[in-house]
């Protein structure tokens, strides 16, 4: 059995992550010794690893938790899982493209800057006025 500190460590989690995984249910309330401490095995560090896994190929709470449900039902298909897979896929494309947008602004900008004085920066100019931009690269933060 492990204590919270040595699950946290095993899988590169911070004690309190492990402690909101438990209070919105993604991780089962732990048994805990006659002293009250929390105590995990072997299907709780397999657990929190796949959690930690996903979260670092930027999957987000619902579709952990879409996930490990369906993981508890081994009977059914992967389809579902796949679709799960797809969206993320087709999230982080977004981002990436996003990113690329901003990289391709912020190269412009820095390229049309031939100032020596901040009241002729272009940069400050284009950052003043967002119709200055090329791309509309507005969208969620990063």
């Amino acid at each position: 059995m492990l204590s919270i500190g040595t699950l946290a460590k095993r899988t590169g989690t911070k004690v309190q992550t492990v402690r909101y995984y438990e209070q919105i249910g993604l991780m089962p309330e732990p048994g805990r010794t006659d002293g009250g401490q929390r105590r995990y095995g072997a299907a709780e560090l397999d657990r929190l690893a796949f959690i930690r896994h996903s979260r670092d190929l930027g999957f987000p709470l619902d579709a952990i938790r879409e996930l490990l449900d369906l993981s508890d039902s081994p009977e059914k298909s992967c389809a579902q899982i796949d679709a799960v897979a797809q969206r993320q896929l087709k999230a982080v494309e977004a981002r990436i493209a996003r990113l690329q947008s901003l990289k391709a602004e912020l190269q412009r900008m820095i390229s049309e800057c031939h100032s020596d004085r901040v009241a002729d920066c272009r940069i400050l100019e284009v950052l003043r006025d967002h119709e200055e931009c090329l791309s509309d690269h507005k969208g969620p933060d990063l």
